[in-house]
């Protein structure tokens, strides 16, 4: 009884090596599926940079990263913002028929009035940074959620990092 399951065993394992390697893609043949809807670009697709390609807004939220924290009650850029807005620029830069709101966004502490007015030197802050690195100021505008739009909702130190932030939200247009 062992040697016949180890027959059928050894059978199942050749089966499954010869299944796997007729859906592999000889080298140089590029995605096997594209994106009807991405913009034609190398790279969209299974096995690309994602849907739509290097210059769809899906790529800039993944892969450059939409979203810039703050420290608590300020609104200047660490380290790690400008690092990600040399990025987004960067993408902007290449891609000029986007445009952007940034979105300015507060921690549920303070009154409305105080976090309408922070989350809009947040923004202000981000526009600033992204018109230094060369995008064009008419790309830009902004908005100030204040505290109305929690990314995390609860009381702890965790959800009100989460929520310290500016998001730069792509669309197609080049300003006005």
């Amino acid at each position: 009884m062992d040697k016949v399951m180890n027959k059928y065993v050894k059978f199942a394992a050749i089966g499954a090596i010869i299944a796997v390697s007729a859906c592999s893609r000889p080298a140089g043949q590029g995605p096997a599926v594209t994106d009807p809807y991405g913009s034609g670009n190398a790279g969209a697709g299974v096995g690309g940079v994602g849907v739509g390609g290097l210059n769809s807004p899906e790529y800039f939220r993944s892969t450059i990263g939409d979203t810039v924290l703050f420290p608590l009650d300020q609104s200047t850029l660490t380290p790690e913002a400008r690092q990600t807005l040399t990025g987004q620029a960067g993408w902007l830069n290449q891609n000029l028929g986007y445009s952007t709101v940034i979105e300015g966004h507060a921690d549920e502490q303070g009154t409305r009035e105080y976090n309408i007015a922070l989350g809009a030197r947040r923004a202000s802050s981000v526009q600033e940074y992204l018109i230094s690195q060369g995008v064009a100021a008419n790309r830009i505008r902004t908005v100030s959620y204040g505290k109305e739009r929690p990314l995390a909702i609860c009381s702890t130190e965790e959800c009100y990092t989460k929520n310290r932030r500016a998001v730069t939200a792509v669309s197609p247009g080049a300003g006005s």
